[in-house]
């Protein structure tokens, strides 16, 4: 199983490691089953994310992939974030290994749960905007948590 320079890199050197005890939300998906949990925290001012940071129990690539995804949203708009896809995740890091693109999809997920947390703690229904998070059992690995 081969890695991008860009995955090792960010799993060498993570970016937005740690936590914002002001967080606007937090979002936290995995499964203990399957060995990746991601928990994404995130500061709103305005429209905009102005901070992002993560901590991510995890292989390699859920390191790699909270990382960036954690660089992709920081200082863009909430609606820009919620078009964040485990697609562009990927192209961003130059792949991944077909085994581990359940990374990126906890990824994506981790955003949507802390922008649905956000949603929430302003009195607004985060489906209209994040739609319906995947509810948790011991089959899916992207859950809410």
């Amino acid at each position: 199983m081969a890695y991008s320079e860009k995955v090792m890199d960010h799993f060498a050197n993570p970016r937005n490691v740690g936590e914002l005890p002001d967080a606007s939300g937090i979002g936290e998906v995995g499964n203990s089953k399957c060995g990746d949990i991601m928990k994404m925290y995130i500061k709103v001012e305005g429209n905009t994310i102005t901070d992002c940071k993560f901590k991510t129990f995890g292989c390699g690539a859920a390191i790699a992939t909270s990382s960036m995804a954690s660089e992709m949203i920081k200082g863009k708009t909430i609606d820009d974030a919620l078009k964040l896809t485990n697609k562009a995740v990927m192209e961003a890091l130059d792949g991944l290994p077909p085994v581990k693109v359940h990374c990126s999809v906890l990824a994506e997920q981790a955003i949507k749960a802390a922008l649905a947390d956000y949603y929430r703690k302003n009195g607004i229904d985060p489906e209209l905007f994040v739609g319906k998070m995947p509810e948790c059992d011991e089959d899916h690995c992207n859950c809410s948590l």
